[in-house]
């Protein structure tokens, strides 16, 4: 039975789920060397954003880790890269807590306008003092948001019903869809210029870490205030503490933070001009419950040889863009295993090309499902996560191309590798009921249903020549189960395909090669 490791707190429902197929070990608060030490027994991790999954725990994990699961939308405590290139996908809950991330998010924002906070704490002193909280309303003023995913949509969308003018920076997002939301779209520095408050919710990157910085500060209104609650350093902690000292920042809200938990960051002694919560974004019960399960679901249909919906380190692979050309999923993956067992030299290119109906579907699933079987030959431990980046590593050129014109086949998958030796063009498509089938090998035309053995041979078309390579495998106790050929004439070159019920040794295959007429004999195995 698999084993998964869960490293921080989760909802018993989310556990629930993965008990269903596997052993749980369930170990919130674990350190950073125990982990190191567990880790190479699991065939799946399920963190937080507490535990960091860094290189050093990636590369501890066995071949066994087929799975690291984040119960929330980040994943900036996971080495993408490593996990990426070790094979492991990396998979979170995109909308578990989008509710409750906007709502905190707009609950700061008020709690910063009116005061909330220190009003609460000096009633509770017993005291009445109305004048030392004089507040400002967010009615008419413009709130500028950096970043429109679903977290900062939802912001607008709230924030604009209270009243509010929404400019917005995200150069992923459309002006059509900007204008569908009622959203202007503009530069960053107009952000800067124009917004009465500022709102982060991007992603920690090299390119948003400290976006908002001692330069970008001087660029702000003067009285400007500043929330986040997305990810603590996309904001410069010491700058804007000196800005809102100098009285240019009116004041801050703030769920996250540089490091944490929060040992002596500047914003802690401003008092009533900040507002602060122990990254609180994702802590409502229904979020609780929403990532738990969101993630639990997916470690589960992996672990049990399905897909994963929201991998982060696996775009091609969504299950609504695979469910589209799923039929062709095995056959892409058999034609480039064949592919590059038939080929000589060291691969430099591989050309994909999609035609007729096929031509017309997402088909990245089946570029990956390609590279998948071409590298699966040469390279141990290769699955879809890794195999773009294991060819990108190899400088291996990927070309992937579409042609709607149908051929002889309504929808056809051609794959040719070329290498410093040859080239070999294999295509495929599928019969009724999706039986799959070779249809072109070379410049032959055929009609072959790959097999998990096969041997190919390239040979002059003239009589005798199946029966001496068929005396050649009943010599070797090998069953041939199907024979498949294909030629251009009587008496011409040609191709045969021998589907065959066991392995065969090399010394058979090197005694057909010396049949007179064959020009080469390759055994190919699909696994």
């Amino acid at each position: 039975m698999p084993k998964v490791l869960v490293t921080d707190k989760l909802n018993e429902a989310g556990l629930n789920i993965l008990k269903q197929v596997a052993d749980v070990d369930y170990t919130p608060g674990i350190s950073a060397d125990e982990l190191k030490k567990k880790i190479k027994d699991y065939d799946a991790l399920l963190v937080r954003s507490q535990t960091k999954v860094t290189k050093e725990v990636i590369d501890a994990c066995s071949s066994k880790m087929k799975i690291i699961g984040r119960a929330g939308v980040g994943v900036d405590n996971i080495d993408l890269e490593a996990a990426t290139q070790k094979g492991i996908i990396v998979v979170n809950s995109p909308e578990g807590n989008t509710t409750a991330a906007a709502e905190h998010t707009i609950a700061m924002m008020m709690s910063l306008a009116r005061q909330i906070p220190p009003a609460d704490t000096s009633m509770k002193k017993h005291e009445w003092k109305r004048s030392d909280f004089m507040g400002f309303e967010v009615f008419n003023k413009t709130l500028g948001i950096v970043g429109l995913g679903k977290i900062g949509t939802r912001v607008g969308k709230i924030a604009q019903a209270i009243g509010m003018k929404i400019i917005a920076y995200d150069p992923f997002v459309s002006a059509e869809l900007a204008a569908q939301l009622r959203f202007t779209l503009v530069p960053l520095d107009e952000i800067w210029q124009k917004s009465d408050i500022i709102t982060f919710h991007v992603p920690k990157t090299p390119e948003t870490t400290n976006l908002l910085n001692k330069e970008t500060l001087k660029k702000c209104k003067k009285g400007v205030r500043i929330v986040n609650c997305a990810r603590g350093g996309i904001i410069d902690e010491i700058a804007l503490s000196e800005a809102i000292k100098s009285g240019h920042v009116a004041g801050a809200a703030f769920d996250v933070f540089n490091e944490e938990p929060v040992k002596d960051s500047p914003l802690l002694d401003f008092g009533n001009k900040v507002v602060l919560t122990p990254h609180l974004g994702a802590s409502t019960e229904e979020a609780q419950l929403n990532v738990a399960l969101d993630v639990a679901e997916q470690i589960r249909d992996v672990l049990t040889g399905g897909f994963a919906r929201s991998a982060v380190n696996l775009p091609a692979m969504k299950p609504e863009t695979i469910a589209e050309v799923k039929p062709f999923m095995y056959l892409a993956s058999n034609l480039g295993t064949i592919a590059a067992q038939l080929v000589d030299g060291k691969i430099d290119e591989i050309q994909i090309e999609a035609k007729g109906e096929l031509a017309k579907k997402d088909t990245a699933p089946l570029s990956v499902a390609v590279l998948k079987g071409v590298l699966s030959c040469s390279v141990e431990g290769v699955n879809f996560v890794n195999a773009p980046i294991i060819a990108k590593s190899r400088g291996i050129k990927v070309i992937e191309s579409k042609s709607f014109d149908p051929g002889d086949y309504v929808e056809e998958l051609k794959i040719t590798i070329k290498t410093d030796k040859a080239i070999k063009i294999i295509s495929g498509s599928l019969l009724a009921q999706g039986i799959p089938v070779i249809v072109q090998l070379d410049s032959y035309a055929m009609s072959a249903t790959p097999a998990e053995h096969m041997l190919l041979t390239h040979h002059q078309d003239k009589p005798g020549m199946i029966a001496q390579v068929s005396t050649i495998l009943w010599q070797g106790n090998v069953n041939i189960s199907s024979m498949h050929v294909g030629r251009k004439g009587p008496r011409e070159m040609s191709v045969m395909i021998l589907n065959l019920d066991d392995p065969i040794l090399p010394e058979i295959v090197k005694k057909v090669s010396e049949v007179e007429g064959v020009l080469e004999a390759k055994y190919v195995r699909l696994s």
